[in-house]
């Protein structure tokens, strides 16, 4: 069976991918995948999507790598003397659209010679990017769609998160020559309720159907 499938990255850390990826997982009633956790103590994002989504285990795959550093992936292995076998990083099977969600931005290393972004080229997935809207977002927003298109990565699009801030979101899809998405304004309580309402009123769902 063919499925969608999509990834999400970010243009840098905490700018709201997991946020995003549940709201998408839940529109979607997808399989959610982190490829590599790094830091535990606060919760994982898989954990995270799962609540968010409101969706149940079964929609939730394992990751191939659960760090307990909080930091990059390729120094967390290093400091758990752990080995991250790339081979172990090829999207699982699934019966349902998979969304696979990336660490921090896209030029995070994996280990000291591969980041995600690599790998990304090597799925050949469409990949969404999200990003801020606040100040800095087209330096950072243009840099990281110049990072996947260097490699190849099909770019599906670029989410936004935040307030509205019509230029800066006009200039990264006119000079990046991507689509918006939408925007997901900041949503003050999470719940499944909060996000799945702010998800269907900032996206169209048939923009993530194949």
């Amino acid at each position: 069976m063919n499925t969608a499938q999509f990834v999400v990255t970010g243009t840098d850390t905490n700018v709201g991918k997991t946020i995003f990826a549940a709201s998408l997982t839940a529109a979607l009633k997808a399989n959610y995948w982190k490829p590599v956790q790094a830091g535990v103590e606060d919760g994982t994002d898989s954990k995270r999507v799962k609540t968010l989504s409101g969706l149940p285990d079964t929609h939730i795959l394992p990751e191939a790598y659960c760090l307990n550093t909080p930091c990059s992936p390729h120094l967390a292995a290093e400091i758990e003397d752990i080995e991250i076998d790339l081979e172990r990083l090829n999207p699982p099977t699934s019966e349902r659209t998979l969304i696979i969600e990336g660490a921090g931005g896209a030029l995070v290393p994996i280990n000291r010679q591969i980041t995600y972004a690599d790998i990304f080229a090597r799925w050949q997935i469409p990949t969404i990017i999200v990003a801020r809207t606040a100040l800095g977002t087209i330096n950072h927003s243009i840099m990281t769609i110049e990072a996947l298109r260097n490699r190849d990565v099909p770019i599906h699009g670029v989410a936004f998160i935040g307030d509205e801030v019509a230029d800066s979101q006009l200039t990264i899809c006119e000079m990046g020559r991507v689509k918006s998405l939408g925007r997901l304004p900041i949503i003050e309580t999470l719940n499944t309720e909060t996000i799945k309402t702010a998800f269907h009123i900032a996206f169209k769902v048939e923009d993530f159907q194949s």
